[in-house]
């Protein structure tokens, strides 16, 4: 048990110190006094409240989706005990990175009463499908934006040589780092898939939520809330574009490039993907023409704004549930 508590505190202690090194390179040489002014005097504060029911949505729907793909296990919690959890699992990973997977089950099982192995393999199932959506939308994406890179490197006579040579050392070292965090996390994660797999009846449950897909009553329901899920994630962050005078001229095609790499990044265990979203979103802004200065304007405010979003919501959620109970 207290080896447990001792592994558990220094992957904690390994994701904080990853995101906190890539952003200390980042901001080391940033003056943060002049955020200041941004916020109060250059920011525009109404498409960033204009973004938030997108950042909400995404979270009712996938909500939605996880109940739907529960009832065909016997399993019927509240809608609103499904969304309340997915909130609290969110806001929980800002803490500790991927616990809020395993968090929203205990929710489920503690005020529904849901079997918990049910539920991390419906769970495993969501992931799988949300996984294989962003490849395709990566896809289309690269194909997409082919052209626009070949003009890009056309009209400023650059090449990939002079990409890779705006790189500066500490780039290349903090790729190097995300790459590996990346390895360390499919091991960690193979790991714990072998532990399940010698209790038989949690495996036996996580292979039923695996399989759930199949006897979902509603199909065409469920990839409605898949894609709700994604354009809501997306229109969430695309409306801050318009928040900053430097970014709202950009257009639809960089925000839909850097929205997929962001949500690529936040792959590397870090609380909210610090560090690694800052890195990739900032660097793909710069690719777009962006000067350095307002792409670290922009990912700074727009991540802790809408990190705050994510967190304000779990408090909300778990004062909910509280109160249910004691009524």
């Amino acid at each position: 048990m207290q080896k447990n508590v001792i592994n558990n505190i220094v992957k904690v202690g390994l994701s904080l110190l990853l995101g906190g090194v890539i952003l200390y390179w980042m901001y080391r040489d940033f003056d943060f006094q002049s955020v200041e002014h941004v916020l109060l005097h250059e920011m525009n504060w109404t498409w960033m409240l204009l973004s938030f029911p997108f950042g909400i949505l995404a979270q009712v729907f996938r909500g939605w989706r996880w109940r739907q793909t529960l009832e065909p296990l016997g399993e019927h919690p509240k809608t609103s005990t499904s969304i309340y959890s997915i909130f609290i699992s969110y806001a929980i990973s800002l803490v500790i990175p991927r616990i809020g997977e395993f968090a929203r089950c205990g929710v489920l099982r503690r005020y529904e009463g849901v079997s918990f192995p049910k539920a991390i393999g419906t769970v495993v199932t969501e992931r799988a499908i949300d996984s294989m959506l962003v490849l395709a939308i990566t896809g289309v994406a690269f194909i997409t934006q082919l052209r626009i890179f070949d003009i890009f490197f056309i009209k400023t006579g650059t090449n990939i040589d002079t990409i890779l040579h705006r790189f500066s050392s500490t780039g290349y070292i903090v790729t190097v780092i995300c790459g590996l965090a990346i390895v360390v996390l499919a091991y960690l994660l193979m790991k714990k898939l072998k532990i399940f797999n010698k209790v038989r009846n949690t495996f036996a449950g996580i292979m039923q939520g695996i399989t759930s897909l199949k006897k979902v009553r509603n199909v065409p329901l469920f990839i409605t809330f898949t894609l709700l899920i994604w354009v809501s994630y997306f229109l969430h962050y695309y409306l801050t574009f318009f928040c900053f005078e430097a970014t709202s001229h950009l257009g639809i095609a960089c925000a839909f490039v850097t929205f997929i790499v962001g949500s690529i990044a936040v792959v590397v265990p870090t609380p909210n993907g610090a560090g690694p979203w800052h890195f990739a979103v900032k660097t793909m802004l710069i690719l777009y023409g962006l000067a350095d200065t307002d792409a670290l304007y922009f990912v700074l405010i727009v991540h802790s704004v809408q990190t705050l979003l994510v967190a304000s919501l779990g408090i909300y959620a778990w004062i909910a549930l509280a109160v249910r109970k004691n009524k």
